[in-house]
């Protein structure tokens, strides 16, 4: 069948969540690219996915009648006949991220949702929610592959390759995205996909080691130069270009990570990890970035859907195209027409990274096509990288052998070994009030 008469089906799952629309508009807005004939919301809280779906809707019926929609609860419904799963799930939405950000913040340690405890935390209550969706995708669209950027990814993933090895899952994460569009603009591409680029680190915690144009000249050396004077900020980038202050003050941050180690670009979340101190003092411990989502971004998109849907048309709509979320089609697209695209996912090591263990989940450049992807080798990694990935990977390993066993030990160990941690003994305070908070979520730890 030829590209343009080939058609997709799309499910959503987490349907309820404040990106569903802008994910909705971006795939709307590439069907040149990944032409579809169905897109379905699945969420297993009705209420919550209402405060999206008609309005969803709407925006589908006046872009492209054609294209079947559904939102529902219902599992059944919404994994059949799919080519296609998109997993953004929060299990406990942001209520639970609230206390995992706010739990550690009472001991002065990082209150972050997928950096430190508040990530493990997270992680417990995500695999079991990631697992059924997987095993619901398998029973009635076994040929579908499921994109999952369900965060924290890592853990996500680590739980992904020992509970589901042979499933069609691929973990991605937008945030090296939203970085390399910073970088393309600071080294004066039009856009990140003119860059050629290498890369290896775990999920939110990695590093960029070249970037080269179309004819192989190499621009890390300058990238460099510049974020160890402005951090990942264009210099005529203000706050204003930022959805807010936070994620601007994180930009400048990168001048500090970069100093560590001035030979290549780092994650903007190792900011977590080398100055854990500086992230707790500047984060008012009763109002965490849960709040702020609560308060800004989900009051805003929600407060948008709800106007969509009483004036019946999306026609003057302030909602955009997440552009973050582009990674999404250019993935479909790769797996759906073999188009060999270049792109950083979270996939099993086996050797990629020379030195480093075969059996991690590392964040690495891979060549995407029908039959999925094949990583492409990095070669060895200096100690000092090498040293925080393994400690890192360590956590994230502990944290599924927690999950799988029900261990309280395998738990402790992993909050004691975050390097955002000082002491096992409030590793143990921080975890005995985790496990109190997540009753009902996590497995009993004994």
């Amino acid at each position: 069948m030829s590209k343009m008469n080939k058609k997709f089906s799309i499910v959503i799952a987490g349907g309820g969540s404040t990106y569903t629309p802008e994910i909705i508009l971006m795939l709307l807005d590439n069907l040149d690219k990944l032409p579809l004939r169905s897109i379905k919301l699945y969420d297993n809280d009705e209420e919550r996915q209402n405060k999206v779906a008609k309005a969803c809707e709407i925006i589908v019926k006046e872009k492209d009648p054609s294209i079947e929609y559904l939102a529902t609860t219902d599992p059944e419904k919404a994994y059949t006949d799919v080519d296609f799963c998109l997993a953004h799930i929060r299990v406990g939405q942001l209520h639970m991220r609230e206390l995992d950000e706010k739990i550690p913040m009472k001991y002065g340690v990082v209150g972050q949702e997928t950096c430190g405890p508040g990530g493990i935390a997270y992680g417990m209550r995500s695999i079991a929610g990631v697992l059924e969706n997987i095993d619901y995708m398998e029973k009635y669209s076994p040929n579908c592959w499921m994109l999952n950027y369900s965060n924290p990814a890592a853990i996500v993933a680590e739980a992904c390759r020992r509970l589901r090895p042979n499933s069609r899952v691929i973990n991605i994460c937008d945030m090296p995205i939203g970085m390399e569009q910073n970088i393309a603009k600071i080294l004066g591409f039009k856009d990140r996909k003119e860059m050629d680029v290498r890369y290896f680190g775990l999920n939110h915690f990695g590093w960029w080691t070249s970037i080269k144009d179309a004819d192989g000249n190499e621009y890390i050396d300058k990238l460099v130069e510049h974020q160890l004077k402005y951090g990942n900020c264009p210099i005529d980038s203000t706050e204003k270009d930022y959805t807010d202050n936070s994620w601007h003050e994180t930009a400048k941050k990168v001048r500090d990570i970069v100093a560590v180690d001035p030979t290549m670009a780092p994650s903007s979340y190792l900011q977590y990890y080398l100055f854990p101190d500086e992230m707790v003092a500047h984060t008012d411990p009763n109002y965490t970035r849960a709040n702020q989502v609560i308060d800004g971004r989900e009051k805003r998109v929600f407060g948008e859907c709800a106007k969509i849907e009483a004036a019946g048309t999306a026609k003057d709509t302030k909602l955009e195209i997440g552009i973050h979320a582009l990674f999404i089609v250019d993935l479909a697209t790769a797996l759906a027409f073999n188009t060999h695209e270049r792109m950083l996912l979270i996939v099993e090591n086996n050797g990629a990274i020379e030195n480093f263990p075969s059996d991690a989940m590392v964040e690495i450049p891979c060549i995407v096509g029908k039959d999925g992807y094949e990583p492409l080798s990095v070669g060895k990694i200096p100690t000092f990288q090498k040293g925080l990935m393994e400690e890192q990977v360590a956590v994230e390993k502990l944290t599924v052998d927690a999950w799988m066993e029900g261990s309280y030990h395998k738990l402790w160990q992993a909050l004691t070994l975050s390097k955002t941690v000082p002491s096992a003994t409030i590793a143990k305070k921080i975890l005995d009030d985790f496990i109190e908070a997540n009753k009902g979520y996590w497995p009993e730890l004994k």
